[in-house]
């Protein structure tokens, strides 16, 4: 059957995309290119993109291991903290994204609050343990399902959440929450990273800041 016009064009377009992408060299484009206009037939403009992607339809690129669920811990532990402590009086706090933990790290709340999220953190050490303290006010610390987590604090006249403890994915950090609560609330739990959230096919969270 004879080629029209249009679809020696849309030919010429995938081999545009495929040279973009890397797909083909200059001289194997160039030549392609070449022989796609000169082509009467379905025959002959076929064999031109056979080993290429369809036109217009993008290769889906490989999930992560964050997507898939796996994280890469020895990637993220080492490194110099950026944060050792938080402080928050009258008002608040927040310590979230990429950011690195310290070895030692020590938050207070009074008539305030706190927001730690481990979730996408760096740690700078294997052992990290996170001292939090409130006077009538609350802390939240978000940790995510693949990190080991130990909660060792208390509550007078308060509460500390301890439903996060337990063990996490091989090579995980082991991280200690402790310290204690007066007449105010520190919570610890889990939740999903936001990779693995997209991995699943979920809308990441939008997060308050």
């Amino acid at each position: 059957m004879r080629a029209s016009d249009a679809e020696r064009e849309r030919v010429a377009e995938a081999l545009r995309e495929a040279v973009a992408e890397g797909r083909l060299d200059m001289e194997e484009f160039e030549e392609r290119l070449e022989a796609a206009y000169k082509a009467r037939t379905h025959g002959e403009l076929a064999p031109l993109v056979r080993d290429l992607p369809t036109p217009g339809v993008r290769t889906p690129a490989p999930a992560s291991p964050e997507a898939s669920g796996v994280v890469d811990w020895p990637s993220r532990i080492g490194g110099t903290a950026t944060s050792r402590g938080a402080f928050a009086f009258w008002g608040g706090f927040g310590r979230k994204g990429t950011w690195t933990v310290g070895r030692k790290f020590t938050a207070f709340a009074m008539w305030g609050g706190g927001d730690i999220d481990l979730r996408e953190a760096r740690f700078e050490s294997a052992e990290t343990v996170i001292r939090c303290f409130t006077i009538m006010g609350g802390m939240g610390v978000t940790v995510p399902p693949e990190l080991t987590v130990r909660v060792r604090g208390f509550g007078l006249m308060g509460g500390f959440g301890d439903k996060a403890t337990g063990e996490g994915t091989p090579g995980s950090p082991r991280v200690t929450v402790t310290g204690f609560a007066l007449m105010g609330g520190i919570g610890v739990e889990r939740k999903q990273r936001k990779a693995a959230k997209r991995g699943l096919g979920g809308a990441p969270r939008k997060e308050l800041g």
